[in-house]
């Protein structure tokens, strides 16, 4: 499939109530598991692919490592691929602009941008806009349909018993606003689980919205309207415990 097709397909994957299940892969050899199992597309993990390759998260793993690695899963897979790309791998708009150009040279659909500074932090609203206008420039110059999928990092920021309170949940509003109106294709409430909220969310802000999810069934986010659910680091930590009781049973 031609790079505009894919960028179209996965698009009209993200479905209000029918959503895009993405089991995060981190290789090729996940990658294929991941789509012989029957997935509609991809989406790397960053931790997951920088734990197995070594690296702690938080753009540790050379950006040269990461661009090599999308390209084998995509050469193995067929299917559109979306890239976790932390924050750009660039602090400033001249580094981002560089890191989205290498990224060009990939068959990416898409891409996940945060807006974390650290575990306590977020971007200041207007810096990160300003971060995904940028990246929506380069992109639609030279891979229209490219999917921005924002991330706030505010609910990993709060503690889940303020998660519904009405100062927070305005915050993540408008914050889905801003983004928007930057280029931002969809929006990612990794640490969000509260259904209450997200329905909110989902009612309210104008973009798909992304859950991240667990072990958990998925039949309350599907009611609460997400049109998308990925799971982080997950299928690898289950994939590596798996190895790592094959291996204790005959050790």
């Amino acid at each position: 499939m031609a790079n505009n097709d894919l960028r179209t397909a996965f698009r009209g994957f993200h479905r209000r109530g029918s959503p895009l299940i993405l089991p995060n892969i981190w290789d090729a050899g996940s990658a294929k598991a991941v789509a012989d199992a029957g997935a509609k597309a991809l989406a790397t993990s960053s931790w997951a692919v920088a734990a197995a390759h070594g690296f702690g998260d938080g753009e540790e793993i050379p950006l040269a490592l990461v661009i090599a690695n999308l390209d084998r899963i995509d050469k193995v897979s067929g299917l559109p691929v979306t890239i976790d790309f932390e924050d750009g791998y660039g602090d400033t708009l001249e580094k981002l602009e560089s890191s989205f150009g290498r990224l060009l040279a990939t068959s990416a659909a898409g891409c996940n941008l945060e807006d974390g500074l650290s575990e306590a932090a977020i971007r200041p609203l207007e810096d990160q806009a300003g971060r995904i206008a940028v990246v929506r420039k380069i992109m639609d110059a030279a891979a229209p349909g490219f999917f921005i999928n924002a991330r706030t990092d505010l609910f990993l920021c709060t503690p889940p018993e303020r998660h519904h309170a009405e100062e927070i949940v305005s915050q993540a509003i408008e914050r889905a606003n801003a983004y928007k109106n930057a280029g931002a294709d969809g929006y990612f409430v990794p640490g969000l689980s509260d259904l209450s909220v997200l329905r909110t969310l989902a009612d309210v802000v104008k973009l798909p919205i992304n859950v991240m999810a667990g072990d958990e069934a998925l039949g309350g986010y599907i009611q609460a309207g997400v049109a998308r659910v990925s799971f982080g680091p997950m299928t690898y930590l289950k994939a590596i415990g798996a190895a790592s009781g094959f291996a204790t049973e005959r050790l």
